[in-house]
């Protein structure tokens, strides 16, 4: 999957999952969140212990007592920091890769991904956060193990296809896990990108 080679930067990975996310949405609300979830790609939040994802991609910067960037810095950097529809608009691989796994994913088998996404959601909905990443290992692997039916497609490029169509099936049925599961899902890709 040599386009997944590009996208080692959290920065990257975060756009090519925003793309698939926002494809399709129909739900007003998973698209505020969306909205939400995007503000926070573009103007991301430093805390103090680099919780955040792009902690290990951002500079050090000014920070201030407790833990986010000064205000003017923040408003010195909004006038280069583009927006991310523009970002995804001239990065035409980023848009190739979610269109690409987005493909994966219509081929997926229907039943097999209604099944895993009702499975996962049940799950995320009734378990404390810090178990999350559990759940969707455990539901990808499921799904991979039972065979979706694409064996002449790279693996990688199936594996991430099913973890982002559970991601999304699970935040449009409860959009308010949006932002703590699409952190979630790209820790768990980064490894599957950092391989290619």
């Amino acid at each position: 999957m040599d386009e997944l080679g590009n996208l080692t930067s959290g920065e990257n990975a975060a756009l090519v999952i925003l793309a698939f996310l926002q494809a399709d949405c129909g739900n007003p609300e998973y698209g505020k969140e969306l909205v939400s979830l995007r503000e926070n790609i573009i103007y991301p939040t430093l805390d103090i212990n680099c919780n955040g994802p792009w902690g290990e991609t951002l500079d050090d910067g000014d920070l201030e007592c407790d833990g986010h960037i000064s205000s003017s810095i923040t408003a010195s950097i909004d006038d280069i920091l583009p927006s991310v529809e523009l970002r995804l608009q001239r990065d035409g691989a980023v848009l190739q890769v979610a269109e690409g796994l987005r493909e994966v994913a219509a081929q997926l088998g229907h039943n097999v991904v209604a099944r895993a996404t009702q499975n996962l959601g049940r799950k995320i909905l009734a378990s404390p956060a810090d178990q999350w990443k559990e759940h969707l290992s455990r539901e990808v692997e499921r799904v991979m193990r039972q065979g979706v039916g694409l064996d002449h497609l790279p693996q990688e490029r199936v594996f991430m296809a099913v973890t982002l169509t559970l991601l999304k099936g699970v935040c449009e049925q409860a959009p308010r896990v949006l932002k703590n599961l699409f952190n979630i899902a790209l820790q768990y890709i980064r490894p599957v990108i950092r391989a290619q």
